[in-house]
């Protein structure tokens, strides 16, 4: 009786990149660029092993002026202010969502991490994106946060973070299309969902 082996894990190339995005009927990544874009801009597009995810001009940004709690099970719209521009100040300490340029669709062995870029990190602003789970599809939504005293900018159409690709070694039993997660499909700023 002979044993499987599975290959393990691996991170997925540029090459991989641009052929799930380019060459296939459902596109991972829409719109896409095959090449980073740097000139003039935080850059964007794809890079060795990842692709750098641009953000939209809308941003919905916290302010406490109607005095409201976040609360993710009864989350009230009055929390945030929506600015829609080139760019967006986050005033200090403080938080906004916002949503990518691009629409992604995760193939059903694959899993995403994804990091904030070093360029908007050593200026004290942090993007938080949970895992693009196998079989996902969506906008992105993102969490950025300005962890400085002073406001913070941040540029619309312009790389904010960096997506890195995981293949699994098998497919998974249950995938986020599968289930039906609450978050499929999105579109625009996704606020939290119960």
């Amino acid at each position: 009786m002979g044993r499987t082996i599975n290959k393990p894990m691996g991170i997925k190339s540029d090459k991989w990149i641009r052929e799930k995005s380019l060459k296939s009927t459902r596109p991972m990544i829409e719109p896409f660029e095959p090449a980073q874009v740097r000139k003039g801009v935080i850059s964007y597009g794809v890079s060795s092993y990842g692709y750098d995810i641009r953000v939209a001009d809308e941003f919905k940004v916290f302010t406490n002026i109607n005095t409201t709690v976040i609360d993710p099970k009864n989350f009230d719209p009055n929390s945030f202010v929506t600015i829609k521009g080139d760019s967006c100040i986050i005033p200090p300490n403080s938080f906004a969502l916002a949503r990518t340029v691009e629409y992604f669709r995760i193939p059903e062995n694959v899993i995403t991490i994804c990091l904030g870029k070093s360029t908007y990190a050593r200026c004290g602003i942090i993007i938080n994106v949970t895992p693009f789970e196998p079989g996902w599809e969506g906008n992105v939504t993102l969490e950025i946060s300005n962890t400085t005293p002073l406001p913070a900018k941040v540029y619309a159409n312009e790389g904010i973070a960096q997506v890195l690709f995981f293949e699994g070694d098998e497919p998974c039993e249950v995938s986020y299309s599968a289930k039906k997660g609450k978050y499929m499909a999105q579109t625009g700023v996704t606020l939290p969902r119960l």
